[in-house]
């Protein structure tokens, strides 16, 4: 799909469709709409004066010009009350504008934007505009054999209307970010929705290569001989009951200068959990292939960061393996030996997300980062606690909780601070090693977050639990059924920021 700029007047467009934005509680129709309004005769002044029109959010409108405009269809698009307007709103709106065109059958449609507040800026409405549809676009059909009829219309074009040269610039400029990043969402997404049998440790570090788009990225991976020889028993012990071999996946951007600590991204990636010999429930296991929906995310950072440009140094870290029962799996009772010397009871091998978390936490001190993130679809506790669409966060640094929890804001990705108390470290204290693998139902989330927390040191840290919103089971606004990539948004935009907040402190371009 191409996203392009065209230096045009709206009322000039010739196309299959041109969308513009009307605010529920707007009198007269602005901006574009407006210049349509104008120069059709009026068509779409008489739907709003119909009533059939009320520019509620998302709500849209067929508009046939019927020769009256260049174009033959307007898409009349409402955005909901002026005062309650974001960019998650516009996101959500357009995601429902290209859905619509796509119905249509149409190959291409053009956005004519004005900015939406005094408040956001040209640039920030055409991201958060391509964002909403792009994402809203996708579909996963690798696996689908025939074409319906239905499944065959794309969008082949998407055209953003500019009035001159340097708003065209402007737009280009907003138009390419959000490319980039809506591919990376749509790579994660890709990676989470391949069934299993295809998407193997070793698959997913071949997969990996996909992010190594410069000179700058680095890949490297290590394998079960390597990562025995160093000592990383607790992740060695998850892969036991499966023939696929584990894999520990490194990508390093060095986007910042040379010497300056980076950011280690740290992700879960357990390419299928049956919950090993303490065996889950049959009902939903299929949907145990999103349980490397973390170490996806983290790809998926790195080639956006990468692809952006960002002046930042990065490491991604991806421990990969399956977790199944077999003769020679890890058993409940096990003791295992991390590859921080640490000690670990096994008390159910269904909590075993935190157990390679353990050893690629403490392989992410190797970096001496100045800050460690990871993400993980790591407990159903986060799940009962904060529901289907919120991130559960834990973390050590406020600094770094408080930048994301505005990323959060930005991205409309929810997010939510659960307590991380000493006082939850004895529940998970064992009469046999230095720390048992699961505390039990009370507090599940903060409980691994506890664990997790043993392995990381002195370093600021932050867990994100994405357990809840990993996977949907309907339509979300722009996010399609199935695998969302959270995460990968989150933590582009939180990159963003601290970059750009770098350079106003340092006067810099770095």
């Amino acid at each position: 799909m191409r996203v392009q700029v065209k230096k045009t007047k709206p009322e000039a467009y010739r196309g299959e469709a041109i969308v513009v934005c009307h605010f529920e509680d707007s009198k007269k129709l602005a901006g574009s709409a407006y210049l349509l309004d104008r120069s059709s005769g009026g068509l779409l002044s008489e739907v709003i004066n119909s009533g059939d029109f009320t520019g509620k959010h998302a709500q849209l409108s067929v508009i046939y010009t019927r020769g009256a405009l260049p174009a033959r269809r307007v898409l009349l698009l409402g955005l909901g009350k002026k005062k309650e307007f974001d960019l998650e709103k516009l996101r959500r709106a357009f995601s429902k504008a290209a859905r619509s065109a796509r119905e249509l059958g149409i190959a291409e449609f053009a956005i004519a934007l004005d900015p939406q507040n005094e408040n956001r800026g040209l640039e920030d409405a055409t991201e958060a505009a391509v964002e909403g549809s792009l994402l809203g676009l996708y579909r996963f059909t690798q696996y689908k054999t025939r074409d319906d009829k239905e499944g065959s219309r794309e969008i082949k074009a998407i055209s953003l209307i500019a009035a001159g040269n340097a708003e065209a610039r402007r737009m280009k400029a907003a138009a390419g970010n959000a490319e980039i990043i809506s591919k990376a969402v749509s790579y994660a997404r890709d990676l989470v929705s391949t069934p299993s049998n295809r998407m193997t440790p070793r698959e997913m570090a071949r997969r990996a290569k996909d992010a190594v788009v410069s000179k700058k990225v680095r890949l490297r991976t290590l394998d079960s001989r390597k990562m025995e020889k160093i000592g990383m028993n607790a992740l060695l012990s998850v892969a036991r009951g499966s023939r696929e071999p584990a894999r520990l996946i490194i990508l390093e951007y060095s986007g910042g200068r040379r010497g300056e600590k980076p950011y280690v991204i740290v992700g879960k990636g357990i390419t299928f959990d049956s919950g090993g010999i303490s065996l889950k429930p049959a009902d939903k296991m299929e949907e145990m292939k999103i349980d490397m929906s973390g170490g996806a995310a983290v790809l998926a950072i790195l080639k956006a960061a990468a692809e952006l440009e960002l002046p930042v140094n990065l490491v991604g870290l991806v421990p990969a393996t399956e977790n199944l029962p077999g003769g020679n799996a890890y058993k409940p009772g096990d003791v295992l030996r991390s590859l921080s010397g640490q000690t670990i009871e096994v008390i159910s091998t269904d909590a075993e997300g935190r157990l390679i978390l353990a050893d690629a936490l403490t392989y992410a001190g190797r970096f001496k980062p100045r800050a460690i993130i990871d993400m993980a679809t790591l407990t159903g506790a986060c799940v009962i606690a904060l529901g289907d669409e919120v991130i559960g966060m834990m973390g050590t640094d406020d600094g770094l909780k408080y930048d994301l929890r505005s990323a959060a804001m930005e991205t409309g990705e929810k997010l939510w601070e659960l307590p991380l108390w000493d006082d939850y470290a004895e529940l998970i204290k064992s009469d046999v090693a230095d720390m048992k693998n699961t505390g039990g139902r009370a507090g599940g989330a903060i409980t691994a977050a506890v664990f997790l927390k043993k392995f990381v040191g002195d370093i600021p840290w932050v867990h994100l639990d994405i357990a809840g919103p990993a996977w949907l089971s309907k339509d979300r606004h722009y996010i399609p059924r199935g695998a969302s990539a959270v995460g990968v948004r989150l933590m582009v935009r939180f990159l963003r920021d601290r970059t750009a907040a770098k350079r106003l402190q340092t006067g810099s371009r770095s």
